[in-house]
């Protein structure tokens, strides 16, 4: 996918599991740019994804397995 294209994904997500996957997966700094990114506006969520959009897609990805783990997980356990 074309970086561009990837920057619009990101701007169009919500950034909770791109920011904890990068909290819990990622190095030092990583985990200070996730929580950056949870504090974030709108404007500065942009910077993050334009300055290290293949970073930040990389741990998106991780994020949205994150969510479908723990979806799964919740509906496990219902019932």
């Amino acid at each position: 996918m074309p970086e561009a294209d990837r920057l619009q994904e990101l701007l169009a997500s919500e950034p909770y599991w791109t920011a904890r996957a990068m909290q819990e997966q990622g190095s030092r700094f990583y985990r200070a740019l996730g929580a950056a990114l949870e504090a974030s506006d709108a404007g500065n969520r942009r910077l993050i994804y334009a300055t290290w959009t293949d970073a930040v897609w990389d741990f998106y990805l991780r994020g949205r397995r994150l969510e479908e783990a723990e979806q799964t997980e919740s509906s496990s356990g219902e019932g």
